[in-house]
């Protein structure tokens, strides 16, 4: 898991952050280079395509290694030629190309996170999934230390034709993973067999040979019937949950919009914020993470949940306490400390807690549903957090950006007394057929 995660995270700069830095010193304008920012979107839309990869076979690969590990190597061969395609491409002479081989990358990437979160969740039994999400944080943060500040480093001493052709050649960390794992057992579900029947029934479908029949039925099982079963499995709760899905995030987006500007602003240089974001944060992250991955296998899911959502809120008290004193490194290594434990504690859980919704049967789908949901209200919220600073100040913002985890901790107090454990923790296996996860 912490080579798939190293896997995962080493394209995200490269087409985010350590891009910007290139197409910068190659001299490109600002506003181009906004527009560029632009390809993250794909991350955001991978739920559009995530049906495709939970049902549809990728000859010959599929049939080689399997329905997850198959889209995977793809996956990853894809955000390799692209990172090599970069590379091979000038900023200065041919920006349309280059975008078009960060876009590769970026659906690339985005695919390959489908992938992994489905074989994640699928691998291992769900009160697994806290170690395998602290695994996951630990190979992801090595990545995004490589591709961000190593790429830096190794571009100001080669040249970024060169960085980029070195990280391509890194995706081998992936495949070479991706060929040592296991295929997951896929398991079938008499109920999902059940309400997939009645849906291509109702579309007038049902056990019919021609095309469109086919096409029709195929999107109704592929498409339609992940969010109808999941909205069938857990009834009128599911609404709270998608509710705790997209705020559970708000608080922390928010914040960390803000952070860099906070930094700089207190009259921090930025070797000072370099080396106690990255140093600090970097450790403090791995900790927070595996601390959360063995409470989630000691209590369950929701209570560390709830203890995530807390200290995320509270750690915004703190910001707001450096906002009106003195500041010095100690304190603010201090700050910084405690916001990345409590964030990597978070964050373990968190991803605990979505890989706990799915059910096998349509894995990819239903965790890229949450997982697009988990940002896209905080991204769009934060997005007015320097309006908020400009009219509040810093310390009023901090102690906006704390209120905002107040609806996350109140709805993951609601679940914890109406949810009820289950024996099983496979959806697809539960005997009354509720798919709860275990509490």
């Amino acid at each position: 898991m912490v080579f798939l995660g190293f896997s995962a995270g080493l394209p995200f700069l490269l087409v985010f952050s350590t891009l910007s830095a290139w197409l910068s010193t190659a001299g490109v304008d600002r506003t181009t280079i906004g527009f560029f920012s632009w390809i993250g979107i794909t991350y955001s839309i991978k739920v559009f395509w995530a049906p495709v990869v939970d049902r549809l076979p990728l000859p010959p690969l599929t049939r080689i290694f399997g329905k997850r590990r198959g889209w995977m190597l793809a996956a990853q061969l894809i955000i390799a030629i692209g990172l090599t395609g970069m590379s091979l491409t000038a900023p200065g002479t041919d920006l349309t190309r280059l975008a078009l081989f960060a876009l590769l990358v970026a659906f690339g990437s985005a695919t390959q996170d489908i992938t992994i979160d489905a074989w994640r969740i699928e691998a291992v039994e769900r009160n697994l999934q806290g170690a395998m999400a602290a695994a996951y944080v630990l190979g992801y943060r090595l990545a995004l230390l490589t591709a961000g500040a190593g790429a830096l480093h190794l571009a100001n001493i080669t040249s970024w034709s060169l960085t980029y052709l070195f990280m391509a050649g890194l995706m081998g960390v992936g495949m070479l993973t991706t060929l040592i794992i296991r295929e997951p057992r896929h398991r079938t579900d008499a109920r999902v067999q059940t309400l997939e029947a009645k849906l291509e029934a109702s579309a007038g479908v049902y056990g019919k040979a021609g095309s469109l029949a086919r096409l029709v039925a195929w999107f109704s099982d592929a498409v339609i019937s992940p969010f109808v079963e999941f909205f069938q499995r857990k009834g009128t709760m599911a609404v709270f949950i998608l509710l705790l899905v997209g705020t559970y995030k708000l608080s922390d987006i928010t914040m960390g919009v803000m952070a860099n500007p906070f930094y700089i602003d207190l009259g921090f240089g930025l070797d000072d914020i370099a080396n106690v974001t990255k140093v600090f944060g970097f450790f403090m992250t791995i900790a927070g993470a595996a601390l959360g991955g063995i409470l989630v296998v000691r209590f369950g899911i929701l209570r560390p949940l709830l203890a995530g959502a807390i200290l995320i809120a509270a750690t915004n008290l703190l910001f707001a306490w450096l906002a009106v004193n003195e500041p010095s490194l100690v304190t603010l290594a201090v700050v910084v400390s405690a916001d990345n434990l409590s964030g990597g504690f978070a964050t373990s859980a968190f991803i605990a807690y979505l890989s706990s919704l799915t059910n096998t049967a349509y894995t990819a789908t239903q965790y890229a549903l949450f997982s697009s949901l988990m940002t896209l209200p905080a991204k769009f919220i934060g997005g007015f957090a320097g309006w908020m600073v400009d009219i509040t100040g810093y310390a009023s913002f901090f102690l906006y950006a704390g209120l905002l985890g107040v609806p996350a901790i109140l709805l993951v107090l609601y679940l914890l007394l109406h949810e009820q454990p289950t024996r099983t923790n496979n959806p697809a296996t539960d005997s009354d057929g509720t798919g709860q996860s275990v509490v």
